[in-house]
């Protein structure tokens, strides 16, 4: 592996001693016969929680420092994790921003893409380099720990840590969240209950609770059962957390102020006359509110590595905007030249929804996009069986580049410059890499071989110099892909007909009746949230690679009001997801020690 050499050529606020300096090699326990060892590295025999409990952690106090935040501005949460206080927020807004550099990537499959691990190694790289950097990220939901996905702070040498706390309850964000959206859905049945002086249909109620777990028992229930003392019984449903609208208000608040105000203009309901009835009109912003105050601060912690990473809100790409918040991507570009964040799932949902909803909305300019991509990803959208990945198949890749090909043009429609990031795999063979990278020049960008899940830093210092070299040159030129002043069908038509390339969207009546009063109640400005499957620029999970030619079908659509944005539900897509048949949780435990087994 070549040394890390600083990039000539670049600016000079670029240019800053790093933060951290590489460790000494970690050591850890070898574990045969897990599939997440294939990937290329100097200790390819260990897990990520094995790599994660090996790594020395500085106090957070030493992090902090690193990235100009004082002491006495830290909430700490243990030793090695911590809030930022709102008061030190406030004193970094008339600092100058860095540059903002997202990560995405291709449709998911199960061969895996490494979005999280790279956005690390990224982060990583760059602060070797010299270039004063900040991750941002967003936090791991429950849901997918405990069903098929596992953890979610990277992987390898390129991980957010502590892992095991990240992933299961962390700071208490997303507890906090759910007590706030059950804190209305109460105060809703309690005023019908109590007389309902708003006159509220019993009918037309559109808030639903919230729990952080895959439970599809809950999606469809009736409440309020067992007599008179218990009110009026209706149908009711839970949406799992991270899809609430009280997570999307969360990430993409500005301040506390904002965060209030966005509470109050929630939709709850309507009136039999249709009149909407929202969380302010039940005086329930204000308790919200106070349930969020702490943990709307930013989470601080680091990687291995020692570098700074931001970990705050967590909303689903696939059903919901899917960016961390606001609030820490901003203080990311005060405290750093550079922030490096993700975006959820494929660059056609949550790159997407980045740039035209947190982007719009937070008045955010990108630098560039880098799109991460594997060749064992590609087989699969090639064609390829799960079971058959190993074997070299040059023409199933050059099928499934297809797929990142569409990503990169797409993102160019938004003005950004893409580097592609390809997450190298030890079954990867020479011949299916010089594919990818002949396709991806011929496409206008570069794709660059990074092996950051085993190497650390120096597996991603190319990506680095790439993504650097965009940053000097400045030439990205963004801009939303579609107008605030265009209609709320229109949007959904250009985001399906650009981004999906589908022939056109289909709009039943009741839904177009829909997005129309949206618009007679002033809420046509607001950008569309595509709520859709990830496996598929279609709303076929079935359908891989680039399916051309398709419709979008829209089943219904949802007004966020305090977020800022009209939810499109589209296909079979659910806001509360089921477990899979053998969940993760089924392999999750403690040892004789007490120490957490089986989370990945």
């Amino acid at each position: 592996m070549n040394h890390i050499t600083p990039q000539s050529g670049i600016p000079n606020s670029l240019k800053r001693l790093p933060w951290v300096s590489r460790p000494a090699p970690l050591t850890a326990r070898p574990r045969h016969g897990d599939a997440r060892l294939s990937i290329r590295g100097g200790n390819d025999m260990a897990t990520d929680l094995d790599i994660a409990r090996a790594a020395t952690l500085k106090p957070i106090a030493e992090i902090a420092a690193r990235a100009g935040i004082p002491a006495d501005a830290l909430e700490p949460y243990g030793k090695y994790k911590a809030k930022i206080g709102l008061d030190f927020i406030r004193t970094q807004t008339d600092k100058p921003d860095g540059a903002l550099v997202l990560v995405t990537g291709i449709n998911p499959t199960p061969a895996g893409e490494g979005k999280t691990t790279t956005t690390v190694g990224l982060g990583d790289a760059l602060n070797a380099l010299g270039t004063r950097t900040m991750i941002c990220l967003r936090e791991p939901s429950l849901g997918p720990c405990f069903g098929v996905k596992g953890g979610a702070t990277g992987g390898g040498y390129a991980q957010v840590l502590p892992m095991e706390d990240i992933n299961l309850h962390f700071t208490g964000d997303f507890h906090a969240i759910t007590s706030a959206n059950n804190l209305l859905a109460a105060m809703l049945d309690n005023h019908i209950y109590w007389g309902n002086e708003l006159g509220l249909d019993a009918r037309r109620i559109s808030w639903r609770r919230a729990i952080d777990m895959n439970d599809r028992a809950l999606r469809a229930i009736n409440s309020s059962l067992g007599g008179v003392a218990n009110g009026f019984p209706r149908e009711d449903g839970f949406d799992i957390t991270v899809a609430s609208e009280v997570m999307a208000v969360f990430c993409l608040a500005r301040d506390l102020p904002d965060l209030q105000q966005r509470l109050g203009r929630m939709v709850v309901g309507q009136t039999r006359d249709g009149r909407q009835i929202t969380a302010a009109d039940l005086k329930a912003d204000g308790a919200m509110a106070a349930l969020l105050r702490d943990a709307f601060a930013p989470n601080l912690v680091q990687t291995i590595e020692g570098s700074p990473a931001l970990v705050h809100g967590g909303p689903f790409a696939n059903i919901a905007h899917g960016c961390n918040s606001v609030m820490a991507t901003r203080l990311g570009l005060k405290l750093a030249d550079v922030v490096v964040t993700e975006a959820g799932f494929g660059a056609d949902l949550g790159a997407e929804k980045f740039l035209d909803i947190k982007c719009r909305l937070a008045g955010l300019n990108p630098a560039v996009c880098v799109i991460v991509a594997t060749v064992r990803a590609l087989k699969m959208h090639g064609g390829v069986a799960k079971s058959d990945l190993g074997r070299q198949d040059v023409a199933a890749v050059t099928r499934g580049i297809s797929n990142l090909a569409r990503h990169v043009e797409n993102m160019g429609k938004f003005g950004l410059p893409v580097v592609v990031a390809l997450n190298r795999f030890t079954s990867d063979t020479d011949a299916e890499i010089a594919a990818v990278q002949a396709a991806i020049q011929a496409a206008g960008a570069e794709a660059i071989l990074c092996t950051h899940w085993g190497d650390g830093a120096k597996g991603a210092a190319d990506l680095a110099r790439a993504v650097q070299a965009h940053i000097a040159a400045k030439s990205a030129r963004f801009a939303p892909l579609y107008p605030d002043a265009m209609p709320l069908a229109d949007k959904i038509r250009t985001i399906a007909q650009q981004i999906y390339r589908a022939r056109d969207i289909a709009l039943p009546a009741d839904v177009a009746k829909r997005l129309a009063r949206f618009e007679e109640l002033g809420f046509g400005h607001l950008p569309v949230c595509i709520a859709k499957t990830q496996y598929s620029f279609s709303a076929d999970p079935t359908k891989l690679g680039a399916p051309v030619d398709h419709v979008l079908p829209v089943r219904e659509v949802r007004l966020s009001a305090g977020a800022g944005f009209i939810v499109a539900v589209c296909g079979d897509i659910m806001t509360m997801p089921g477990l899979p048949r053998r969940p993760a949780a089924e392999t999750i435990g403690l040892d004789a020690e007490g120490r957490i087994e089986g989370l990945f």
